[in-house]
């Protein structure tokens, strides 16, 4: 890897799969339609795949996963939890899907941004990333 940036950017792609992955988890049983279920599992595969590819670049390169923020993911535990359990359908769980991709598309580009001198692959991987949370946002906007 190039710079500091590479490593950065990494990081932060790796907390943001992890999150992806938590959130889909936490929804994942309470979900009716099985379409929608499908299209959460197939995302969710992306991006465990995308996590494994980025764990593997930093392994290489001697560093270490970040997980995501504690206060955040306790907060959308929150959120999840409580929008569910006052109203429990697929629309809720569509659109608290849909949030939490439209926060780590806003993040990522952000990032993206910050790290401007990360290299090539890392900067592609994140905007893969981005690219997994815009095509979940578009198959999920049915069940609004």
């Amino acid at each position: 890897m190039s710079s500091s940036d590479t490593v950065y950017l990494l990081k932060e792609c790796n907390s943001g799969t992890k999150m992806a992955v938590s959130s889909i988890d936490e929804v994942l049983d309470k979900v009716n339609d099985k379409q929608m279920k499908s299209i959460l599992e197939e995302s969710k595969s992306h991006h465990e795949k995308l996590c494994d590819e980025i764990h593997s670049l930093l392994s290489e390169n001697h560093s270490e996963e970040k997980d995501p923020n504690p206060i955040a993911k306790g907060m959308s535990w929150v959120k999840t939890n409580v929008k569910l359990v006052m109203d429990n359908n697929d629309k809720t769980i569509a659109d608290l899907m849909i949030d939490g991709c439209n926060m780590g598309i806003k993040s990522l580009n952000k990032y993206l941004n910050q790290y401007q001198n990360a290299d090539h692959v890392s900067k592609s991987i994140c905007e893969k990333l981005i690219t997994i949370e815009e095509k979940l946002c578009r198959d999920l906007k049915v069940y609004l």
